[in-house]
C-alpha cells in the first residue's frame, strides 16, 4: 500500500493466511505486552468500523479503504459482520462484493495491481476471488497480464510492484479449504523474477532492478523489502533462505535504537512500517524479540503503537502528525494484529452468515474467465486469461481449450490440441508436444492432484486449470 502522500501512489497496496507470528511469547525486555497489542487491536479495529459509508462501502475508485478488510481479517473480524447501525443488509463484505461484480469496475483502463488488490481484499472478506460472480473472476483477471515475453512478470516489468502482489495474491489468496490454489511452477517463475530484482545490499524498492547494475547498487527502501520478502515466502521460500535471511538483515540494519522504528527512504512513518512487519510476520520472524528487540528495549511494534491514538484507534501517518489517517490506521492494525498482506476471513458472528460466500455455477449466456497453465515440462509454461460463454451451469476441458485458441489473454497459450474435438477423449498433445510413454498430459484443478486430461472433464465455475506434461 503506497502512502497517499507520496510520489509513489499505485493502485495497489497491499498483502492466506500468510504466517502470523507469535506475538503471545515476548522477551522480558519487549514493551508491548499481548495486553497491549490486544487493546490495539481492539481500538484498531473500532476506528476502522467508523470509516465505513452509510451504505455499506469501503470501496471506490482508485486507492480507498477497501484494504481495511486485510486488517479486520488480522485482527479477528469478519467482513460480514462490520455494518453501519447495525443494518446487516448492508455489511462490508456483501457491498464490496456487487462492487466487484459490476462490469464498470475497477475502471475503463484497468491495471493488474486493480485485480490483484481485489483478489486480496476479497478473500479476507470471506469472498472466493475465482468466484466472485458469474461474470467475474478476479484470479483470471491476475493471469491475463502474464508478460509472455518476460515470464514470471505480471504488467509492465518496470513496475515491479506488479510482480510482488501478483505472487502475494496468487499465492495468498488460497482455495477455501487453505489450499495452494495455482501450480507451484507459476509461483517458482515469480520467485526467479523477484530474486533477480533483490538490491544488493539485500532489499528492494518499486522500481524494476533485474539487468540493471546501477539500480541493484542503489539504497532498498523498507516497505517493498517487506512486501518482497513476504511475496518469496507466501510463495514457498523458506525464512533460512539465503535471500529471505538477506532481507531480514537489511531490515535489521534500518532500525533506530531510540524507538524500535525502521528508517524509511522516505522518512520514518507508519505504512513504511507496517509494511515491513507484515513481511517479517509473512516469514514467521517475529519481529518482537532477537534481531529486532533494540537496546533501549524497543521493537517495530512499539513503534506502530506508539503512533496509534486511544482510544480513538486511527493511527497517524508520521510520528508528528495531530491526527489519525486511514491508510496508516490499515497498516498499523494489520501489522500489529500480526497479518502479512492478507488474512484468511474469520467466522462471522452474524447469526446465519457463512465464512464464505462465492458463485456456484456457471450462468448460462454470461460471459466469463478461466485461469490457464499450461506447462509442457521443459521449462515453457504458459499463462492467460481464457473468455468463455458457457452454455450451462458447468462446461468441459475440451471446450476451455477450444476457447483458448482463440480468446486467451496473453494470446498463443494453447495453439493446439489432439483431438481437437468431441465430447470426450484422452488428449494426446497440445501445442504439438504429444504423449510419449509415461510422459502424457495431465491436469489439476484448485491445486488438486494431477491426473488423465480428457476433454469430458467437468469444469465449474471458477476453476483455475493447470494442464502439465510429465510422467
Amino acid at each position: 500500500m503506497s502512502r497517499p502522500t507520496s510520489s509513489r501512489r499505485v493502485a495497489l497496496a497491499v498483502p492466506a493466511a500468510l504466517g502470523a507470528f507469535a506475538l503471545t511469547v515476548l522477551p522480558a525486555a519487549a514493551t508491548s505486552t499481548p495486553a497491549q497489542i490486544a487493546t490495539s487491536k481492539t481500538n484498531g479495529v473500532a476506528y476502522l468500523k467508523s470509516l465505513q459509508a452509510a451504505d455499506g462501502s469501503y470501496a471506490g475508485s482508485g486507492l480507498s479503504n477497501e484494504w481495511a478488510f486485510s486488517a479486520f481479517a488480522a485482527a479477528g473480524t469478519a467482513a460480514v459482520d462490520v455494518t453501519p447501525g447495525g443494518d446487516v443488509t448492508k455489511n462490508a463484505r456483501t457491498v464490496y462484493r456487487n462492487l466487484l461484480s459490476t462490469a464498470g469496475w475497477p475502471s475503463g483502463s484497468p491495471v493488474v495491481t486493480d485485480y490483484e488488490r481485489g483478489a486480496l481484499n476479497a478473500y479476507a472478506a470471506g469472498i472466493d476471488p475465482a468466484r466472485v460472480s458469474a461474470s467475474r473472476n478476479l484470479i483470471a483477471n491476475v493471469y491475463g497480464y502474464w508478460q509472455t515475453a518476460e515470464a514470471g512478470y505480471f504488467g509492465s516489468s518496470s513496475n515491479y510492484n506488479g510482480t510482488v502482489f501478483a505472487a502475494l495474491s496468487l499465492a495468498g489468496a488460497r482455495t477455501q479449504a487453505g489450499g495452494q490454489r495455482v501450480p507451484q511452477s507459476l509461483l517458482d517463475s515469480m520467485i526467479t523474477r523477484i530474486r533477480a530484482n533483490q538490491h544488493n545490499d539485500g532489499g528492494w524498492t518499486f522500481s524494476k532492478a533485474e539487468g540493471n547494475p546501477a539500480q541493484l547498487a542503489a539504497a532498498s527502501d523498507i516497505d517493498m523489502t517487506g512486501a518482497s520478502m513476504a511475496a518469496l515466502c507466501v510463495a514457498g521460500v523458506p525464512n533460512t533462505d539465503a535471500d529471505v535471511v538477506q532481507a531480514k538483515n537489511f531490515l535489521k540494519s534500518k532500525l533506530v535504537s531510540s524507538s524500535g522504528a525502521f528508517d524509511s527512504l522516505y522518512g520514518i512513518n507508519t505504512n513504511s512500517n507496517g509494511w515491513a512487519v507484515s513481511g517479517l510476520g509473512a516469514c514467521g520472524i517475529n519481529p518482537q524479540t532477537g534481531d529486532f528487540l533494540t537496546s533501549t528495549g524497543k521493537t517495530p511494534v512499539d513503534f506502530l503503537i506508539a503512533q496509534q491514538f486511544n482510544p480513538g484507534g486511527g493511527f497517524k501517518y508520521l510520528p508528528s502528525d495531530t491526527s489519525p489517517q486511514a491508510y496508516a490506521s490499515v497498516d498499523g492494525l494489520r501489522a500489529v494484529a500480526g497479518g502479512g498482506f492478507t488474512a484468511a476471513p474469520p467466522t462471522p458472528v452474524t447469526a446465519g452468515a457463512p465464512k464464505w460466500v462465492a458463485q456456484s455455477t456457471f450462468t448460462a449466456g454470461t460471459a466469463t474467465r478461466l485461469a490457464l497453465t499450461v506447462d509442457d515440462g521443459a521449462g515453457g509454461l504458459k499463462v492467460c486469461s481464457v473468455a468463455l460463454t458457457p452454455t450451462g451451469t458447468t462446461t468441459t476441458l475440451g471446450a476451455v481449450l477450444a476457447a483458448a485458441t482463440s480468446a486467451a489473454t496473453p494470446a498463443g497459450c494453447v495453439t493446439a490440441v489432439t483431438p481437437s474435438s468431441g465430447a470426450t477423449g484422452t488428449i494426446t498433445s497440445v501445442n504439438g508436444k504429444a504423449n510419449s510413454g509415461a510422459g502424457t498430459w495431465k491436469v489439476g484443478v484448485d491445486g488438486s492432484a494431477f491426473a488423465g486430461a480428457d476433454r469430458g472433464k467437468v469444469i465449474n465455475v471458477g476453476d483455475t486449470i493447470a494442464l502439465r506434461w510429465g510422467v
